[in-house]
């Protein structure tokens, strides 16, 4: 009987590939193993084993496996079922979705290797640069193409590698290479001819001569005595001050014997474990409530005011889950938010609490994996950030996602376009598990969705130990610069709350959410702003690295002394970032200590932590900072937040900038005040008047969502209607321009009005590619999946057309 497998390779494949595989494999393969298979004309992928059976392709011949990977599966059945659901719903391939889900490590890549060809050749019919390779295949058995270029001293190998093939001179083979290494420890003991108590006295005997060598043999002794643990080649050169070679010295002589033991890279170094903390009353009514909505519904909506204490209900929760034995993953939205909880989750749950985001290198990611995989006892509570979702979860009984209307949950690039909250609940779904969504400013779907009964909700209306919510005030500077009385960007109410504020001994908090110096560079005699070459924005000034920068492709030049239009050297800033408000914070109170958090100092792996930790130990006197300074992180001692611009985010032209802006700026102002003192918050406008300001500084969320909801029911815009935003890039405006316009008319002649654009967006070309926008509305009685069917075909249609075939098309499903 002939064996197949259906294999998910890492390539945006619409099906699977079948691979050919002997009895024997077919019996210790099992579904979510790695194998090496070929794939193309000499290419090498890992990929998943998704199905077992015996029905051979019938368009093509199955090709063998090339090797197997793994033991046992590294990938479990119910992980394969959320991919196919995230495959199908963000519609996207398996391949893309295997891409975004392994550790990169997991992913062998292979190499291209070349080797000399068995036979002999004529060597005076090769060219200079072919006898330099075939010369270096006489002293090397292989070169790899990197080895190549260094030898010939050019980028472009191949031609020549081509060459040296045709004329049979080499030969090419493809090798997977294992990325992930274990990460070893070298320990020292002493050799065991040395056990007896006469061969040890001789021995020191003998050392007597070599002091330092002698030393060693008495630290070693002195720390295995007080530790009574296997001693570290790194604690011994430490603790006897001695260097690594005469270490080394004693291993080659047979006194000492080195041995590696296998660690984990990420380890916890915490003391005894502190008990939860006793909740009070409102807390408890909560916790209570959550148990008893988690009877009727699946998911529940927490609903708690800024420093209402939600992680401690949390807290309490995973209680709870733990001593069922069933495992927990705390979704965050920013890795600055997992520095503070890791501490917290520690000093509770010790050792139980993994850690999985971006910052890890993919080595660490490999290590909390496999923990989760192996159901380890240090992998028990899952605290990360989006990607986590895709860890191999064995019995998963609570998803707490908190902070759940941040945008960061959206993947946008590249595929699978995924959203992690939405995902969370289906993952909670495939495990039979809760989940449990945590925000002061929820997201208007959570919430229309427990308006609907369709999640359970719990509020939580006062702060803990009854603080007061903050005093919010707004203050108009359109009318502080008609009576001049703003220094630079800082209105004289700000400055005079701000220098209370550091008389007492507090902190501040500054919130602009622009990084960089200021936005545009702009000359004052001719008016020009220098351009990005590859989009269609301006670039911003980064003033610490003397800098013109685009955020959006990553394009740097040093800043310009003229103007490259007129050539004036009068050169003038417009708008302002963080940089610009730092530089004036200094300037203004020269005594205090500034700090500022944003994309720029936040780049190191430990970079968040370096910052927070500096503000927690009141090293900071003034934080300036991004959007990152919203995200639920608990400070004790910021008395004053200070909104430098509300008008920029509330002019974004996007349905949901009102909703963000609401949310941003209610968050931020949670950041004061969390203890004793009542906090304030001082929020700088154009606009005053407008509703969303008011709504925040009465803190008054149900108008804020009646109004908002108002309106996406009268433009037919989520959560009322579904979205799918499908965007088409060219870096030719006419081709792009026809595709849009073919794909619109298309989507029209099946779905009517429903269709908007084909639109230019606000900035319509990016990394030198145009793009154009096409909105389809889908109406709640409309099938959700027959409206994904019908794309699907209308976009097949569309790659089939020669003309279109090189503009790329991205379906992004409940665009964000």
């Amino acid at each position: 009987m002939l064996y197949f497998i259906d294999v998910i390779i890492p390539v945006p494949l619409q099906k699977l590939f079948t691979y050919s595989i002997t009895p024997a494999e077919a019996t210790f393969l099992k579904i979510g193993m790695r194998v090496a298979v070929p794939f193309g004309k000499s290419k090498i992928y890992t990929g998943i084993v998704a199905k077992i059976h015996n029905e051979a392709p019938t368009t093509y011949e199955a090709k063998d496996i090339h090797q197997i990977l793994d033991e046992g599966p590294i990938v479990n059945e119910k992980q394969l079922q959320l991919w196919q659901w995230i495959a199908n719903y963000y519609m996207c391939t398996l391949g893309d979705v295997m891409r975004a889900a392994l550790p990169s490590a997991f992913v062998l890549e292979s190499e291209t290797i070349i080797v000399k060809n068995t036979k002999t050749i004529d060597e005076t019919i090769l060219k200079d640069d072919e006898f330099l390779v075939y010369e270096a295949l006489q002293h090397q058995s292989s070169l790899k193409i990197h080895d190549i270029a260094n030898i010939l001293d050019k980028k472009n190998v191949l031609p020549v590698i081509q060459r040296l093939i045709e004329k049979e001179a080499i030969a090419i083979e493809e090798e997977v290479f294992e990325k992930y290494k274990p990460k070893l420890v070298r320990y020292v003991k002493l050799h065991i001819k040395y056990a007896s108590e006469s061969a040890l006295e001789n021995l020191l005997n003998n050392l007597s001569r070599a002091p330092k060598q002698h030393q060693v043999i008495l630290t070693l002794f002195s720390i295995s005595a007080t530790t009574k643990k296997p001693v570290k080649f790194a604690d011994l050169t430490k603790e006897s001050d001695a260097s690594a070679s005469i270490i080394k010295s004693l291993i080659d002589k047979g006194v000492l014997e080195e041995y590696f033991i296998q660690t984990d890279r990420i380890q916890y170094a915490g003391d005894d474990n502190e008990d939860s903390k006793k909740l009070n009353e409102y807390q408890n009514t909560a916790l209570n409530e959550i148990k008893e909505s988690f009877k009727e519904q699946s998911v529940v909506l927490l609903h708690g005011v800024t420093s209402s204490g939600k992680t401690e209900v949390y807290v309490k929760l995973i209680e709870t889950v733990l001593s069922t034995g069933k495992q927990v993953l705390y979704l965050l939205p920013e890795i600055a938010l997992t520095a503070q909880l890791i501490t917290r989750l520690q000093n509770y749950f010790g050792e139980q609490v993994a850690v999985f985001h971006s910052k890890y290198s993919s080595h660490e990611r490999v290590e909390v994996w496999n923990n989760v995989l192996n159901n380890s006892a240090k992998a028990q509570i899952v605290l990360g950030a989006r990607s986590s979702i895709f860890l191999p979860f064995n019995s998963l009984g609570l998803i707490i996602v908190d902070e759940e209307h941040e945008t960061s949950f959206k993947q946008f690039d590249p595929a699978p376009r995924y959203h992690a909250r939405d995902t969370a609940v289906v993952l909670a779904h495939i495990h039979q598990a809760k989940t449990l969504l945590g925000s002061a400013t929820p997201s208007l779907e959570s919430y229309f969705n427990a308006k609907q009964n369709k999640y359970g909700f719990v509020e939580i209306t006062k702060r803990f130990n009854d603080v007061l919510m903050p005093d919010i005030e707004l203050v108009d500077i359109k009318e502080k610069q008609k009576k001049k009385l703003m220094k630079g960007h800082f209105s004289d109410r700000l400055l005079e709350e701000m220098t209370e504020t550091l008389r007492e001994g507090q902190q501040i908090i500054l919130f602009q959410n622009r990084r960089g110096f200021s936005p545009i560079v702009e000359c004052n005699t001719c008016g020009h702003a220098p351009q990005c070459p590859n989009c269609d924005v301006s670039l911003t000034y980064h003033q610490y690295r003397d800098q013109l920068r685009c955020h959006y492709c990553g394009f740097a030049e040093v800043m310009r002394k003229t103007c490259s239009a007129c050539g004036s050297p009068e050169l003038d800033n417009k708008g302002f970032g963080t940089e610009q408000i730092e530089e004036e914070v200094k300037l203004l109170f020269p005594n205090s200590k500034v700090a500022r958090m944003d994309l720029d100092t936040t780049r190191g792996k430990y970079g968040y932590e370096k910052i927070i930790t500096a503000l927690e130990q009141q090293e900071i006197d003034i934080l300036v900072g991004t959007q990152m300074l919203t995200k639920g992180l608990d400070f004790r001692n910021v008395k004053l937040v200070g909104i430098m611009n509300a008008d920029n985010m509330l002019n974004f032209p996007d349905f949901r900038a009102h909703e963000r802006s609401f949310q941003l700026m209610l968050q931020v102002s949670g950041r004061a005040g969390r203890t004793e003192e009542r906090g304030k918050v001082l929020i700088q406008t154009y606009n005053p008047h407008h509703n969303i300001l008011q709504q925040v500084s009465t803190n008054n969320y149900i108008d804020m969502y009646n109004e908002q909801m108002n309106e996406r029911y009268n433009f037919k815009y989520p959560p009322v209607f579904k979205q799918i935003k499908i965007t088409l890039k060219h870096k030719d405006y006419t081709k792009v321009e026809t595709a849009s316009i073919w794909y619109a008319k298309s989507l029209r002649n099946v779905f009517g009005d429903y269709i908007l654009g084909p639109e230019s967006p606000p900035i319509s070309r990016i990394r030198n590619q145009f793009h154009k926008n096409i909105l389809v509305k889908i109406p709640k009685k409309q099938s959700l999946s027959k409206t994904k069917e019908a794309i699907i075909k209308i976009n097949n249609s569309f790659l089939s057309i020669k003309d279109f075939r090189s503009v790329k098309v991205i379906l992004n499903v409940d665009n964000f």
